[in-house]
């Protein structure tokens, strides 16, 4: 029997750390949250608004016997570690164990794994500390605002436009996507012409330095022809201007830039960028020793400690020189919370990509790769220019032509591949000599619309805004496309029709609160709460007194949306059948619900293809197809027992947290913990 009790959140962290601590310590997992708000209470909140805001906690469904599991390694243990995630959320979970568990003070000790690695593991046990309570307490608020937002907005653009949700950020984030969009619908293209030189070895163009736009320099044919009539085929070099430039690396990834930048580089969503982060932090088998490779992967920080910069920058000097040693960046942000870890970076230096590359999956090895380069590159030198800009003169009209070339690669020694080439090497030029062209062309271009958001710019923009935090912006993102307010075009975000309605719908009623200004002071507050600045009851008071009056207003005010008639009339009625939208899509009912509560059954419904038995109810788990044609598995008893599954389940149970397993491309994974089965 083990004395010292050690949870995390993570099974596949637990086995990790388990093998650093030895036979005196026992690893188990919590999977994740044990407990959530509870749906009961005035509007289903979960929460006692007239009792200061009291959260009704109950037990996730299917964490029963994850916590009898933990109640029997606590009875039997001397001194519970509680590690869960170091951040907000993981704090709260340690306080929910603690509390479920009935954990006394004196027989618990709070520890933070920033990164997975022996000698950081032991050196957390060996320095331990307490529950922070303004860390749950902010954390507490966020989800009692998003409880109740979600619920109360949700409902309404149910009932009013058959809209699925709402929320306080992913509702501020499709009104971002609506708004860009209403500018490009709104935008007049201008027409401008430009006049390139061409000569042997260089290019230059027509440019005026009173005019700063290309737009506003050549607006139609007739200005360029005029310019063009002018010209000779001589032009002569009227200035040459040389200085030194540099490009400076770029600071270590927080959770925002290496979403943009795994975007930008990879390819990658932000989901599958914090999914694959998340097992690199946890752990990977090297063969020799099971052991994290980057350090926690939810931060705002790009502070590295001196436990990495110095081994980094002895390396940098051993194997490219001591030219190529830079600094560390500094943070021009304000200190919060989350500035208390580190940025994202390889526990160590000496695990290069190419080393470890046999024990990872192809996109694992990108990503470290990129998080180990970017590390590295910030810690080194920048790299150095030549820059040459060059004015040639034609009968009273000037042309520019520029060039740059890399004398020193510095931080591009190992960023190079992730950043552009801008060589352009151009000849040496005198002033005073001729230049003859050998052709001159005019071309016509028209002023381009705002670009739509893609996903790297919208979490940019989310970010600048100070709205929400970094490590949900995958989660909203993931809601406001499976939700259908907005579409994928060329990789870049497109408001649906259901996005403009929604969006104008709330700006009608909640246009103090659906906005960037107002959301993004919320974060500050909670914010203040968890540095103890801030009193979480009147953060709550301030805002239900606000908000609920709109709420009240808008369901007696909001126009409710006529369902769309298929034509057709109920067999059993008489009455219009009409189009419906619920939880897994559109289906054709009665007008006349609920008197009559007639659905026409699809062609596909009347062949059902039953999998397993209900874990949940006495039905069946049966194929079923989304409203897009998607293939998912649902129980038959639907709406009573809303069980659902996107992955085929099969009848058995994980041996880890007793929830149903899933099969997908022959790969058996649980549906609701981390458990795989090769």
């Amino acid at each position: 029997m083990a004395k010292n009790l050690v949870i995390v959140e993570s099974p596949s962290k637990s086995r990790t750390i388990e093998k650093y601590l030895g036979k005196d310590f026992k690893v188990v997992a919590s999977i994740g949250h044990i407990r959530d708000l509870a749906t009961s209470g005035k509007f289903g909140l979960g929460v006692d608004i007239e009792n200061g805001f009291k959260p009704n906690y109950i037990t996730i469904k299917g964490k029963s016997s994850v916590i009898n599991s933990l109640k029997k390694d606590v009875k039997e243990s001397d001194m519970v570690y509680l590690a869960s995630d170091p951040d907000r959320e993981g704090e709260a979970i340690a306080w929910h164990l603690k509390d479920v568990l009935g954990i006394k003070d004196n027989n618990y000790k709070r520890v933070l794994f920033n990164e997975i690695t022996h000698d950081k593991v032991i050196e957390a046990i060996n320095q331990p500390t307490v529950i922070d309570d303004n860390l749950v307490k902010s954390q507490e608020t966020r989800r009692i605002l998003d409880r109740i937002i979600g619920f109360r907005l949700s409902k309404l653009l149910q009932a009013k436009i058959g809209a699925k949700s709402a929320g306080r950020v992913q509702s501020v984030a499709v009104k971002l996507i609506v708004d860009k969009e209403r500018e490009i619908m709104a935008f007049v293209p201008e027409e401008y012409w430009t006049i390139t030189a061409h000569f042997d070895k260089f290019d230059a163009e027509y440019f005026d330095e009173k005019i700063k736009e290309k737009k506003d320099l050549l607006k139609t044919e007739a200005d360029a022809d005029k310019v063009l009539n002018s010209l000779s085929d001589k032009y002569r070099v009227l200035d040459v201007q040389k200085k030194k430039g540099s490009r400076k690396s770029k600071a270590p990834f927080t959770t925002s830039t290496l979403q943009q930048e795994a975007s930008n580089k990879l390819g990658f969503n932000a989901k599958k960028t914090m999914s694959l982060a998340q097992k690199l932090y946890e752990g990977v088998d090297l063969g020799n020793e099971t052991v994290g490779l980057i350090t926690y992967m939810r931060t705002d920080s790009i502070r590295l400690s001196e436990d990495f910069v110095g081994p980094a920058m002895k390396y940098i000097s051993e194997n490219y020189g001591k030219n190529y040693m830079g600094h560390t960046k500094s943070s021009k942000k304000k200190d919060n919370v989350q500035d208390a870890h580190e940025a994202i970076r390889p526990t160590s230096v000496l695990r290069e990509p190419t080393k470890v590359k046999q024990y990872l999956d192809n996109d694992s090895f990108k990503l470290y790769s990129l998080i180990y380069k970017r590390t590295l590159a910030s810690l080194m030198a920048d790299a150095a220019l030549d820059q040459t800009t060059v004015i040639l003169d034609n009968n009273g009209y000037t042309f520019k032509t520029t060039g740059s070339i890399i004398i020193f690669d510095g931080y591009l020694k190992v960023y190079g591949d992730y950043e552009a080439n801008d060589d352009k090497v151009i000849p040496d030029f005198v002033v005073g000599e001729d230049k003859i062209t050998k052709d001159v062309e005019k071309k016509q271009h028209f002023t381009q619309p705002p670009a739509r958001y893609t996903e790297a710019t919208l979490i940019k923009k989310l970010e600048e805004d100070g709205i929400g935090r970094p490590s949900t912006y995958a989660t909203i993102i993931d809601t406001i496309k499976s939700h259908d307010y907005v579409v994928l075009e060329d990789k870049k975000f497109k408001p649906t029709e259901m996005g403009f309605e929604t969006t104008d719908k709330l700006q009608d009623f909640f246009k103090d609160i659906i906005n960037t200004e107002y959301t993004s002071n919320m974060e500050n507050e909670l914010d203040e709460i968890a540095e103890g600045d801030a009193d979480k009851v009147e953060v709550l008071t301030d805002f239900w007194n606000l908000f609920e009056p709109r709420v009240e207003a808008a369901f007696k005010e909001m126009e409710k949306k006529a369902a769309e008639e298929t034509g057709e009339t109920c067999p059993e009625c008489g009455s219009p059948l009409v189009i419906r939208k619920g939880k897994y899509g559109e289906f054709v009912a009665c007008s006349n619900f609920p008197t009559c509560k007639y659905i026409k059954k699809d062609k596909a419904d009347e062949e059902v293809v039953e999998i397993c038995n209900c874990p949940n109810c006495n039905g069946k788990i049966v194929e079923k197809k989304s409203r897009k044609g998607k293939l998912f598995y649902g129980c038959n008893n639907y709406p009573k027992c809303k069980t659902a599954y996107w992955d085929k389940p099969i009848d058995k149970k994980c041996p880890e947290c007793g929830e149903m397993l899933t099969e997908k491309n022959g790969k058996i994974k649980c549906s609701s913990c981390e458990y795989t089965e090769d």
